[in-house]
């Protein structure tokens, strides 16, 4: 069974940085694409960033400079280090994955499996 378990988000102020982990069991890292999705309040849900099995990354228009994905396979640990973090970065942020190693289709595919998420507040 695939379980993901976010940690590492919290309040910070604007112009600040967090970093999130994502502890996958089994080989998700290594076999599969895994990424950070956000979901806001009264907006759609973003595909922030992606890493294929390869270590090939995607990132959102809207992160793109600012965060980076990177993931552990010794550790099967997924990472998104946030930079310069704004009000409109505020959200609930999922670590997911996905059988599509090489995640063709991102970012509007659906994820098969999803944490439960951790809260990001930039005030």
């Amino acid at each position: 069974d695939v379980q993901l378990v976010e940690s590492g988000g919290g309040s910070v102020q604007a112009g600040g940085s967090l970093i999130l982990s994502c502890a996958a069991s089994g080989y998700i890292t290594s076999r599969y694409c895994i990424g950070w999705f956000r979901q806001a309040p009264g907006k759609e849900r973003e595909g922030v960033a992606a890493i294929d099995s390869d270590a090939r990354t995607r990132y959102a228009d809207s992160v793109k400079g600012r965060f980076t994905i990177s993931k552990d396979n010794t550790k099967n640990i997924l990472y998104l280090q946030m930079n310069s973090l704004n009000s409109e970065d505020t959200a609930v942020y999922y670590c997911a994955a996905d059988h599509n190693r090489g995640c063709m289709g991102w970012p509007t595919f659906e994820y098969d499996y999803t944490g439960q998420g951790t809260q990001v507040t930039v005030s």
